[in-house]
């Protein structure tokens, strides 16, 4: 599905504004005009493409289900300014799907401009509100808007967050898989790809008490990824029931993890506030909180350390950019969620970049999700210009690209999809059973 933006531009102010940049460019190294006049020239540019951009009107809006489990979204102009984004939501796609229809019904012909009204319009005008499906759908729409607006202006949307308050992000890669091995073999490869930080499932399936012997192999693997000198975040993925998550946590602490993710399911705030309490590693939590509001009781218990909300699931750039600004106020420090594809990447680094207190990002380059996957697709597979997500010395720079800062190749994205559509389901994530047959947390 697809948003259509209209506006109509005055021809002889682009052609100004064309000049002006062809003077800066060709002149400004050269030396034939000052620091001060160049910067003076932009400023006007800006001026005038602000001025003269009109109000954009949308119509349909077009979402495109590719491999590995990902689903993009595509908004235009009519002036052929694309934007896109990502409403992944892993193993909901067919749901989120019938929400995207509901929004394109809703804001076909209003004020594209207006990213905060069409948020929260699309968050109030239905009786029933939030929850994965109706915000994965948001989260989408919402990061198109956002990169059609830096793309319109000519800026990176940490431009028009506020600006950036560092120059490059530290990132972490994924090690071990849904059933964790081979870690210190991993953890070294991706040494050599140059993160400094990696993350990994605690366990594999778990009874809600299980025998403690179940969790020597844990700590075997946490030792084993500190002792090549990696930092390590350890994803309990809501796996570990309360019994086994207090034993777990406390055997970890003395190797220092970089963060304890999802220590319980993500419905029991008071409970993970008590994990909080008996050991120092940091707590972090928050794929499964979509917005403000449900990060909130986890803020005023003190639960949590890092917050980490999915740009794909919280409601986009807008609510992920609020979201970073509320955990700042009770000192806690942001790391988005994004095991995702490239266009959520992106957008977590818009914000990563202006929030003063991110501290790390995810990324799925090379994930088991992507490398397992028949078609092999990854980070890269979908973008015209991968190389701006190198990753050195554990960071990869600013994006500097104007809207959300890639450029994906809509002509692939195409193929993959009409081939994913015809030929496959929609990625379902396992049923795991224990010895018993019991259902196990996945």
């Amino acid at each position: 599905m697809v948003l259509n933006f209209t506006s109509s531009l005055d021809d002889n102010i682009w052609v100004v504004s064309a000049q002006l940049h062809y003077y800066v460019m060709i002149f400004g190294p050269l030396g034939k005009i000052t620091q001060m006049e160049c910067e003076i020239f932009l400023v006007i540019d800006q001026f005038l493409r602000l001025e003269h951009l009109s109000i954009c009107e949308c119509g349909p809006v077009f979402y495109f289900r590719v491999p590995p489990r990902w689903l993009f979204v595509r908004v235009e102009t009519a002036d052929d300014t694309v934007g896109w984004g990502e409403s992944t939501l892993e193993g909901h796609t067919e749901a989120v799907e019938g929400a995207m229809k509901d929004l394109q019904e809703r804001f076909t012909g209003a004020d594209a401009d207006n990213i905060q009204d069409i948020w929260q319009t699309a968050y109030m005008m239905r009786f029933y509100r939030g929850g994965p499906v109706l915000m994965s759908a948001l989260s989408g729409l919402d990061i198109a808007l956002w990169d059609i607006k830096g793309k319109r202006l000519g800026v990176p949307v940490w431009h028009l967050l506020g600006g950036k308050v560092r120059d490059r992000v530290k990132v972490y890669g994924w090690i071990g898989g849904d059933h964790p091995k081979d870690v210190l073999s991993a953890a070294l490869e991706r040494k050599q790809q140059g993160f400094t930080a990696v993350k990994m499932n605690g366990t594999d399936a778990i009874s809600w008490i299980d025998s403690p012997d179940v969790l020597k192999g844990t700590v075997e693997r946490i030792r084993q990824v500190r002792f090549v000198n990696m930092d390590v975040g350890v994803d309990f993925h809501g796996r570990v029931h309360k019994g086994m998550a207090k034993q777990l946590a406390k055997l970890l602490e003395p190797y220092q993890p970089l963060f304890i993710e999802e220590p319980l399911l993500p419905t029991q705030p008071d409970e993970i506030a008590d994990i909080s309490r008996i050991v120092s590693t940091p707590i972090a939590l928050g794929e499964r909180l979509y917005t403000r509001y449900e990060f909130r009781p986890y803020f005023e218990k003190h639960a949590i350390d890092i917050a980490q909300p999915d740009v794909s699931h919280c409601g986009g750039i807008t609510e992920l950019r609020n979201i970073a600004s509320l955990a700042e106020t009770y000192d806690v420090a942001l790391a988005p969620h994004c095991p995702l594809g490239p266009i959520a990447l992106a957008a977590c680094v818009q914000v990563a970049l202006s929030a003063p207190n991110f501290v790390i990002q995810e990324m799925s380059w090379k994930m088991h999700y992507n490398t397992d996957d028949p078609e092999a697709a990854d980070l890269h597979t979908y973008m015209a210009n991968p190389q701006v997500f190198d990753i050195k010395e554990g960071y990869i720079g600013a994006l500097q690209g104007p809207g959300i800062g890639i450029e994906i190749a809509e002509g692939l994205v195409r193929i993959a999809s009409e081939k994913y559509m015809s030929s496959r389901s929609a990625w379902r994530n396992p049923v795991w059973r224990g010895s018993d047959g019991g259902l196990r947390e996945w």
